[in-house]
Formats: C-alpha cells, sequence, structure tokens
C-alpha cells in the first residue's frame, strides 16, 4: 500500500460522519400516453380533429439530479439540476439542458433556505399544489394560456421554516441587462419577482401569492404572458375527498390603449380516493377576460369554462395508470383550448378552436416516477 492510499484510509477511517453526512439522489419521472382532441382551427378557416402521441399530458416528463452536503451547526449546502424530457422524441426542454431548475444554495433549520440560479416561477411553484389535476395538461394552467408554469432565469429565492403552520417564500429574478433594470434577454423574461404566504393543518390547506412576471421589454402588456397577479388557493380534507378551489386576478398595465387589460379567474373541484389504488377527480374551471379588444396576441373580452374528469390507477407505488377528459365552451369571441395554447399559436403547436367554438378532448397514459 503506497502513502497516498495510507493517508485516504486514515481519512476515510478518522472522519466516517463527514462521508456519511453528503448526499446525491438522481430522481425523475417518465409520462406517455395518447391524446385526442377535436375543434381545431385550421388556417382555411376549418376545423379538424387529432390523434396524436404524447408525453407529458399527466405532468411534465424529467430527470434530476440534487444533493446536500451537511457543513455543521445546522448549515447545509444544496443544490438542484432539473431538466424537462419529451420522451415520444427523446428531446429535453426548450433545447437547455437544465430548462426547469439549476440552483445552488444554503439551507439552515433555524433560518430557512435561500438559494440562486434558475427555477420555476413562484406561481408555478405554488399553483399546482391548489389545483385538483396538479397542472396536467387539462387543468388550471388551460384557460390562462400557460400564465402559471413559466420558468425563470438569474432567480435569487428564499424558503422560511414553518412556524405554527405558517411559511414564507420570495423570489426575485433579475433582468440581467445593462441597458435598462427591468428588461431581459431576447427570448427571456425581464425582472420579475413574487411572494408567496402559506398555512398548512391537517384539515386545510391556505396559500396566497402576489407576483409580477415581465416580457423582455421589463413590461407587462398581456394579462396571460406579462402580468401581475393576485391568487388565493385553499384544500380542505374530509374524509378520502379533498376539496380545492382559487381564485385569481390578472392585470396588465401596460397593455396597449383599447386591449383587455385584467383578467379573473376561478376554479372548484375534488379528489375522491375509492381505495388505495384508485382515485377519480372532478374540476370546473372558469375564466372571465374583462372589457376590452383583442387582437393576435391580446384575447379579447368573453369567458370559458371548462370541466375536467380524470382518474388514477396506481400498479405500484411508483407506476400508475391515467384517464382524463375534458370540454371546454368559449363565449363568441372567445378561442380558449382544452391545452394551454397561446392565443397566437400556429402550424403543429396550434390546438386553438375558432372563437366561440367548443371543444373536446381525452388523454391516456402511463407514469413511472423513479
Amino acid at each position: 500500500m503506497n502513502r497516498r492510499t495510507q493517508l485516504a484510509t486514515l481519512l476515510a477511517l478518522a472522519c466516517p460522519a463527514a462521508f456519511a453526512q453528503n448526499s446525491v439522489t438522481l430522481y425523475g419521472r417518465l409520462d406517455g400516453g395518447l391524446q385526442y382532441l377535436n375543434h381545431i382551427a385550421t388556417p382555411s378557416g376549418g376545423s379538424t380533429s387529432s390523434w396524436t402521441a404524447e408525453g407529458g399530458d399527466w405532468g411534465t416528463s424529467m430527470l434530476g439530479f440534487k444533493g446536500s452536503e451537511d457543513l455543521g451547526g445546522g448549515l447545509s449546502s444544496v443544490f438542484d439540476l432539473e431538466t424537462a424530457l419529451q420522451v415520444m422524441n427523446g428531446t429535453t426542454g426548450g433545447g437547455r439542458l437544465f430548462s426547469r431548475r439549476a440552483y445552488v444554495g444554503l439551507a439552515d433549520k433555524r433560518f430557512g433556505q435561500i438559494q440562486a440560479g434558475r427555477n420555476l416561477f413562484i406561481d408555478s411553484d405554488g399553483v399546482w399544489e391548489f389545483d385538483p389535476f396538479v397542472q396536467q395538461a387539462f387543468s388550471s394552467a388551460s384557460l390562462v394560456r400557460g400564465r402559471n408554469w413559466q420558468q425563470t432565469s438569474n432567480n435569487v429565492e428564499y424558503h422560511s421554516p414553518v412556524f405554527y403552520g405558517f411559511d414564507v417564500q420570495a423570489q426575485y429574478a433579475f433582468g440581467n441587462r445593462t441597458n435598462g433594470f427591468n428588461q431581459g434577454a431576447p427570448g427571456e423574461f425581464g425582472r420579475s419577482d413574487g411572494i408567496m404566504l402559506t398555512y398548512h393543518s391537517q384539515l386545510f390547506d391556505v396559500r396566497g401569492i402576489y407576483d409580477e412576471l415581465r416580457n423582455a421589454d421589463g413590461r407587462m402588456t398581456n394579462i396571460f404572458t406579462s402580468s401581475r397577479e393576485y391568487f388565493v388557493g385553499a384544500n380542505v380534507r374530509v374524509s378520502k375527498v379533498k376539496i380545492q378551489g382559487a381564485y385569481t386576478h390578472f392585470s396588465a398595465p401596460d397593455t396597449p390603449a383599447g386591449l383587455s387589460d385584467s383578467a379573473d379567474y376561478y376554479w372548484l373541484g375534488a379528489t375522491w380516493d375509492a381505495t388505495h389504488q384508485f382515485a377519480v377527480t372532478a374540476a370546473a374551471f372558469y375564466v372571465h377576460v374583462n372589457e376590452g379588444s383583442g387582437d393576435a396576441t391580446h384575447d379579447p373580452a368573453g369567458h370559458a369554462t371548462m370541466f375536467t374528469l380524470g382518474s388514477t390507477y396506481h400498479l405500484s407505488q411508483r407506476t400508475f395508470l391515467y384517464g382524463t377528459v375534458a370540454y371546454v365552451r368559449n363565449s363568441s369571441q372567445s378561442n380558449f383550448s382544452l391545452l394551454a395554447t397561446s392565443r397566437d399559436a400556429t402550424g403543429n403547436a396550434n390546438t386553438n378552436p375558432l372563437p366561440g367554438e367548443s371543444q373536446t378532448g381525452a388523454y391516456v397514459g402511463l407514469m413511472h416516477i423513479f
């Protein structure tokens, strides 16, 4: 045994706790299935239906690495690297190596956690827990065109400890531009921020969120892409049933004159755990875009209601089958899809119906968590 090997062996024997207190975890989930949608608008002014193989209808497929190191005295260093995956073609989310999370931070049992990097925007991190369909493809993101499931870069974020059931989360995303404090890089969001207060108990949970999501020009010009959000949600547990409801108000003060610059959004739903394997969820979602006209990227005054019914059947702790059906009814000027499709989507990305037309859809699939 040479001297280097002897030294390494002695260090390992002398400091076993230090080696044991470091951890790195590989985690993820894979989701694949089939999807049906009708009444998809075509460029010629007609409509069509689609049958597609889809990954991520129940939830985003992802791959991640997270870890921590005990630094002593209740302090730890932490990190998380996580990317979205598309199992149908093997690509990653948005072409990024780590599209969802890439941050490093310090966590203290007494003072909370502070971290810096890329992460889910604060409403995405906070809304899903109060969505009966946990932000599936047909869920709370649909009637707001994906406003509540974004990610932002250049984040500084703080999570408080839980104190008598209460905790606070705050997030500040820098624009990182020298020519304008609120601006962001092309294709990125500008300076954005938010704060979230939550109360958890065995019987119910309540959460409030205020956030501001700015576009690359540093402005809030569209209620569903760059705007202010006021959110309040609640969960109530009664035996085998969980009831979930929420209200959100969106406003975009920099919207061009004459276009709709605010909207109100509501939902109510319940999940029944019929057995330890089988659960059924039903929910209704309603959005009302307030006064104003629309254009290619802005929704005009109008409203839409979506009804969703779904179920899961667990084959094991980590694998389950799922099936969901939904129907959306639009007012005369609205064209909301069952999917979180932008108003100006074109080509294969477009799933919007014609204005005033309803849409029906369904998907089935398999989720495996590891």
